[in-house]
C-alpha cells in the first residue's frame, strides 16, 4: 500500500489484514512506519524518505507482489511495478506524486511494459463508483471498528485561515491519518 499512513491507505492495509493478506505499507517517516506496524497491524512498513524502496520491497516481499493499492504514482509506483507477480492487480486510487507535475511532462511509469508482461490488471476508481455498495461498506467498517480491528488517526488543523497550509501538508506527506480543518467547536 503506497501512501499507507494516510486516511485511505491506512484503512486499506487494515482491511487487507482482516481479509488475510500480508500487508506492506510505504510511508514517509519513521513515526508513520511505527504506527503502521505497531498500531495498524501491517506486517512491515517502508520509509521511502530514508530507505531504498526497491531494496526494501525485495526484503519484505521476497515472493513478489500480488496486489498493489496505488495512492502515489511516480518512482514508488515504478519500484512496485518492477516486482509485480504474474496476474497481479493494482487498484489505482491516486497519483499524488504527480498532481503538481508539469502537464507537458510524461508522468507515466518508465517500466510500463512490465504491466503487460505480468498481465497486471489495473483498475482506476473513484469512491462514488460504488455508491450502491455504501450500506454494505458501512456495515462492514462499523463492525470492524466495534470489534477494534480498525485503528485510525485524525490530524486536526485548527482554524479556517490555516486551510491552505493544511492542504499543502497533503502534498508533502506531513499528515498521519485523516487530515481535517477544524473551523469551529461543536455546538453544545
Amino acid at each position: 500500500v503506497s501512501g499507507a499512513a494516510g486516511a485511505v491507505g491506512s484503512v486499506v492495509g487494515q482491511i487487507g489484514k482482516i481479509k488475510g493478506c500480508r500487508v506492506v505499507g510505504i510511508a514517509g517517516s519513521d513515526e508513520k512506519c511505527r504506527w503502521l506496524t505497531e498500531t495498524a497491524g501491517f506486517d512491515a512498513a517502508i520509509n521511502y524518505k530514508t530507505e531504498n524502496v526497491g531494496e526494501a520491497l525485495d526484503k519484505h516481499c521476497p515472493d513478489g507482489i500480488d496486489i498493489s493499492f496505488e495512492n502515489v504514482g511516480g518512482e514508488i509506483m515504478e519500484a512496485v511495478i518492477a516486482r509485480l507477480n504474474d496476474f497481479s492487480r493494482m487498484p489505482l486510487c491516486g497519483l499524488i506524486s504527480t498532481y503538481n507535475a508539469d502537464p507537458e511532462a510524461s508522468t507515466g511509469p518508465k517500466n510500463f511494459e512490465n504491466l503487460l508482461m505480468r498481465r497486471t490488471k489495473i483498475q482506476g476508481f473513484i469512491v462514488i463508483d460504488y455508491l450502491d455498495r455504501f450500506p454494505e461498506g458501512i456495515a462492514a467498517m462499523g463492525g470492524w471498528l466495534m470489534e477494534g480491528k480498525l485503528k485510525y488517526e485524525t490530524d486536526i488543523v485548527d482554524g479556517l485561515e490555516n486551510a491552505p497550509a493544511a492542504l499543502s501538508r497533503l502534498f508533502v506527506g506531513a499528515n498521519l491519518g485523516k487530515l481535517v480543518v477544524k473551523v469551529s467547536d461543536a455546538p453544545a
